[in-house]
């Protein structure tokens, strides 16, 4: 199988040595996301639901970049820094997987990457491959 790494300049940059995402056959895996704005580089402010949003819209950068959508993920692992935000990141999670929900892990972490709250990776397909 090919593997086709995925970029895009409407996902925040990786930070590390690693992609923001890579196609194998009709398979998209995404990297984590943090809540960084990939228009200014900045943290996104604000509380869970604030910072859920900007991860999720950068989720959906990357896959859409690879050929896909939201509506094509499989799998999402959710990271949060704590667990008590659980209820508020579930209500924007639900917003933006209204049909064709994925599967979906979630933990609770010690600490996450620039102190941010959520952070979530996914697996999703693209059609036609």
């Amino acid at each position: 199988m090919k593997k086709t790494i995925i970029s895009t300049k409407l996902a925040p940059a990786a930070i590390g040595p690693y992609e923001q995402g890579i196609k194998i056959g009709s398979f998209i895996f995404t990297s984590g996301q943090i809540p960084i704005d990939p228009e200014t580089n900045d943290l996104v402010a604000g509380d869970i639901k604030s910072e859920t949003t900007q991860v999720l819209r950068n989720i959906e950068a990357v896959l859409l970049a690879a050929g896909s959508s939201l509506d094509k993920v499989i799998k999402v692992t959710v990271y949060l820094k704590n667990i008590s935000d659980f209820s508020s990141m579930n209500e924007v999670f639900q917003s933006f997987f209204t049909v064709n929900k994925p599967t979906r892990s979630c933990v609770e972490v010690s600490n996450l990457p620039k102190g941010v709250g959520v952070e979530m990776d996914a697996v999703a397909y693209a059609e036609g491959d």
